[in-house]
């Protein structure tokens, strides 16, 4: 997992092709004006935008993920986004099979901690990264980047 802001998302491009691409979608376009929806960028690339109320705890947490197929550049462009992690290898009790076809696979172990996105901040998760999103009071408008490996 890394979490940074946009100023210092070039340090972060070599580490995948595709991450060029999506951090040149957030700093050339109006992240703002963008409407709910998914936007295909480039071939192993696309990025789901929201804009909606933020989850309690125990609603995130139903939903304790991890993907196998793809790297998530999560960026909250505005509000405060509070977000549960564990590393995969810590995670004990799966909840169901991996679903190969949405690329998830949920548990119902407890994370090992929470930290806070705000305006312009970032987080990207690989797949050993189990996060439970979008924990907040208020409304969160945020990007999430699917990075194909």
């Amino acid at each position: 997992m890394i979490v940074d802001t946009l100023n210092n998302a070039s340090k972060y491009t070599s580490l995948h092709p595709l991450f060029t691409k999506a951090f040149e979608f957030l700093k050339t376009n109006d992240i703002n004006s963008l409407e709910d929806g998914t936007i295909e960028i480039t071939d192993g690339l696309k990025v789901i935008v929201s804009n909606k109320k933020g989850k309690t705890q125990e609603e995130s947490l139903a939903k304790f993920e991890c993907h196998n197929q793809n790297i998530d550049i999560q960026f909250c462009a505005k509000g405060v986004e509070t977000i549960a992690w564990k590393p995969r290898e810590k995670c004990v009790t799966p909840n169901g099979e991996y679903n190969a076809e949405k690329d998830v696979l949920f548990f119902n172990d407890a994370p090992d901690m929470f930290f806070q996105l705000t305006d312009n901040q970032f987080v990207i998760f690989y797949p050993d990264d189990v996060h439970a999103p979008m924990i907040g009071d208020d409304n969160i408008k945020k990007l999430v980047f699917k990075v194909k490996i």
